[in-house]
């Protein structure tokens, strides 16, 4: 096998490929195995025709196109890695020439990583982060724990209130006829959590156990059902439970239950500590994306378009798998949340370069600033996968070949680039202390 590499405009590069004559012979030899068992030529038992026989009745090309499917896969391969070329797309194959005794020729039109030029990529300002936490967010988090242990309490001698849980039967209905989803039995719903439609639980306030009531609204213009946007409808309801929540107390014994501690005070500065590691852990987070933003919109790179294209497929069959996963097609989901195929299409091709885009620029980084993975984090990584997917260390080693540990080696590097970026950042405090 030879390859000749010829530079094409916008980080395209198109591969020819040439494969042996005897290789071809034997591609067409293994075609012709294949294929013998479905032919039929009177005067032959089938599966027995000889190739010569075949091909002089059907033509030589009869089996030029599985010779073809078995060649030009490792051939590929062989080009890409021969030719040292970092490719980032499926390539487009054209055949040039495939003929018995001669040499079997196709090209491959590939994208190729784009060069990048940094910008400024260290120093970059980023907002430093407040890290107090206040008696509000304490308390905040104190109701929310009260919450999850409060307890409900029936209530039959009054009408409803905001914050009452209330259990409703409705019927809903626009100029007369029911409509999709608007029926439902046993239904729960929290006064003024503003879950229903607007105007919807307003209506429900001061209504007696029991009680019907007809609720009015007007369906928002962005409501997910097309055929209701803007629409004036009603619900028949009923009221068939009323219920509040009554809330432990906040004291010792409070903290006792929902804790390890003893009294009030050591759950609030427990309270307090998880509040700060959470505050920092987010601040952390947010430096490292605001630094690698940053970097990523100062640095320049012309990407191909095959490129994003490849990627773009990959996104969406991961996305149609989720959807599938999640009991909904393609369709549903566009008539759910009454988008097209080329709006959804358009938003993933913007998430596709900004992906692109940060991965390159934090691969320049590594390579410029010499960052690179020691043997010691790739055993780490290789062992966490090992716990993931439940097998042995040695076990997964051998089956990962050059390729897996190369790709586990640059996303190290990529994840220390991140680090890199937000440990040469400056912090700014940019609030206003007037």
């Amino acid at each position: 096998m030879s390859v000749q590499v010829e530079n094409l405009e916008k980080n395209m590069a198109k591969l020819t490929i040439e494969v042996s004559a005897d290789e071809l012979e034997k591609a067409l030899q293994s075609a012709y195995l294949k294929q013998k068992n479905n032919i039929s030529i009177p005067g032959f038992r089938k599966g027995k025709v000889p190739r010569v026989i075949v091909e002089k009745i059907y033509g030589t090309d009869i089996l030029y196109e599985d010779a073809a499917n078995e060649l030009i896969p490792k051939a590929y391969f062989d080009a890409v890695f021969e030719s040292k070329l970092d490719v980032v797309s499926q390539p487009k194959v054209n055949v040039v020439q495939i003929e018995q005794g001669k040499l079997f020729v196709f090209t491959a039109e590939v994208a190729v990583k784009p060069e990048v030029t940094l910008g400024v990529y260290k120093a970059l300002e980023v907002q430093k982060a407040d890290l107090t936490v206040s008696d509000e967010e304490i308390e905040a988090e104190l109701k929310k724990e009260q919450e999850k242990n409060s307890r409900r309490i029936d209530i039959e001698n009054r009408p409803t209130q905001i914050g009452d849980i209330v259990t409703i039967d409705f019927e809903g209905s626009v100029n007369g006829e029911t409509f999709a989803g608007g029926v439902a039995k046993g239904y729960s719903l929290t006064l003024g959590s503003n879950t229903f439609i607007p105007g919807f639980e307003e209506q429900l306030m001061g209504v007696k156990l029991k009680e019907e009531v007809d609720v009015n609204v007007i369906f928002p213009k962005d409501y997910n059902a097309e055929e209701l946007k803007g629409k004036t409808g009603i619900f028949k309801c009923i009221i068939q439970k009323i219920e509040t929540k009554e809330l432990p107390e906040l004291d010792d014994d409070f903290a006792k239950d929902v804790s390890e501690f003893n009294t009030l005070d050591e759950y609030k500065a427990d309270v307090k500590k998880s509040l700060k590691k959470k505050k920092e852990a987010e601040a952390k987070h947010a430096k490292e994306d605001t630094a690698v933003e940053k970097a990523v919109a100062n640095a320049f790179m012309e990407i191909p378009e095959a490129m994003m294209q490849s990627q773009m497929v990959q996104m969406m069959d991961n996305f149609v798998k989720t959807l599938r996963a999640q009991g909904m097609s393609m369709e549903q989901y566009m008539q759910y949340s009454g988008k097209t195929l080329e709006q959804v299409q358009g938003q993933m091709r913007t998430q596709v370069i900004k992906q692109i885009r940060t991965r390159l620029v934090l691969e320049k980084v590594a390579e410029v600033e010499q960052i690179e993975a020691n043997e010691e984090k790739i055993d780490g990584e290789i062992r966490k996968m090992a716990r993931m997917y439940k097998m042995e260390v040695n076990k997964l080693k051998e089956l990962l070949g050059d390729f897996d540990k190369e790709k586990i080696k640059k996303n190290l590097a990529v994840q220390e680039a991140v680090a890199f970026l937000a440990e040469h950042a400056v912090e700014v405090d940019t609030s206003d202390k007037s």
